[in-house]
């Protein structure tokens, strides 16, 4: 069972305060706004006293909603109390700071990112300047994944899942707030059309509208929770499908690759003994593993049962172009004529770029890759 469970949201409550609110520190334990908070299951209780954090109040981002939400996943900061406000005076003496305040320093837990100066980078390769939520994920990510994967924070696919996940989700959540653009060209094209449903942009829609009538601190403070909400949910399916999918799937992976010169003598065919999610994983894996030559050739069942497939690899993730596309004298042909032109039995078809073909059997897709390493 998942330690992060559906019941993210317990029953223990804490406050969101703004400037308006913001009272004597004396005061402020007494609630003003509730909201159910988020919690990892831990083996044993964390018995802290309630820990206070701040951010600002006003617009909010997707990268401090989300920072919330994450820090909250801590040991250190379970259950802690949200205060919105830009006092310093207030802020001075809260726990921790996050998006707000001017300073970044984790020895204190202050996670702002606006200050002349701030170059932080995730690191591992990454150079996105991070946002508030990088700045919590980059300190407290491996806790939050070892929980979930219930493991120390030292064990290896604790690492891994840090880089994915970080890679996978929190990058653009970074390059988003910092306004770095996705392509690095100095005159971008005109984008065909416009999206506005990345997460990011979906969080800042749950801002109160300029015609909404009530704009009291009270119904900015519920928008924040909801946008905490929002964020924080993503994050977690985000954390999920790495444990549950994109891990398994990795070993899967580097072990087909492992035998790739049990499939043929050049190293350019890989079989996959069951059919993952693999693309991602290949390119990692090669550069990690020192895979030269490259694979040029995927082998897998087809997942309905009508025999198997036999798919090009391409140049680099996200391109169509193939590193070796299927023989051009095989492509749009099928059945039949394919199997006469190929010199090769059962074959079903080659699609019309060469990037995919199929046969009927194992022994017939293996024979259509090594034919095609060869002409």
């Amino acid at each position: 069972m998942l330690s992060l469970t559906t019941k993210v949201f317990n029953q223990k409550l804490f406050n969101f305060h703004s400037n308006s609110l913001i009272r004597p520190l004396t005061a402020m334990a007494k609630p003003s706004t509730y909201v159910s908070s988020p919690r990892v299951a831990t083996s044993s209780p964390v018995k802290n006293p309630l820990k206070r954090i701040g951010t600002h109040n006003g617009s909010f981002h997707c990268d401090e909603a989300l920072g919330c939400f994450m820090i909250r996943l801590t040991d250190k900061f379970s259950n802690a109390q949200i205060i919105r406000t830009r006092d310093p005076k207030v802020l001075e003496d809260l726990d921790a700071v996050l998006d707000v305040g001017g300073v970044y320093d984790p020895s204190n837990d202050r996670y702002d990112h606006h200050q002349k100066g701030f170059e932080e980078v995730f690191g591992h390769g990454f150079n996105t300047k991070l946002s508030s939520a990088g700045l919590v994920y980059k300190h407290f990510g491996k806790e939050i994944i070892a929980k979930e994967l219930l493991v120390d924070e030292g064990h290896p696919d604790v690492h891994r899942l840090f880089l994915a996940v970080y890679r996978n989700f929190m990058e653009a959540i970074d390059a988003v707030d910092n306004g770095i653009n996705q392509y690095d060209t100095e005159k971008p094209p005109s984008p065909r059309y416009v999206n506005s449903t990345h997460l990011s942009s979906r969080v800042g829609k749950l801002n109160l509208d300029w015609i909404e009538p009530d704009q009291s601190s009270e119904k900015e403070n519920e928008a924040f929770r909801q946008a905490m909400t929002l964020a924080g949910s993503e994050f977690i399916d985000a954390v999920r499908f790495h444990v549950k999918s994109w891990l398994p799937s990795l070993s899967i992976v580097m072990e087909c690759l492992s035998e790739r010169y049990d499939i043929d003598p050049s190293g350019e065919i890989m079989v996959l003994k069951q059919f993952c999610p693999w693309k991602l994983h290949l390119f990692e894996l090669e550069e990690e593993m020192k895979i030269e030559p490259p694979i040029k050739y995927v082998l897998y069942e087809d997942d309905r049962g009508r025999g198997w497939r036999v798919q090009a690899v391409a140049v680099s993730p996200g391109r169509f172009e193939s590193r070796r596309p299927l023989p051009a004298q095989w492509r749009g042909l099928d059945e039949d004529e394919l199997s006469k032109e190929a010199g090769i039995s059962g074959c079903v078809f080659v699609h019309m770029s060469g990037f995919i073909g199929g046969n009927k059997s194992y022994e017939g897709a293996l024979a259509m890759a090594r034919a095609a390493l060869k002409l």
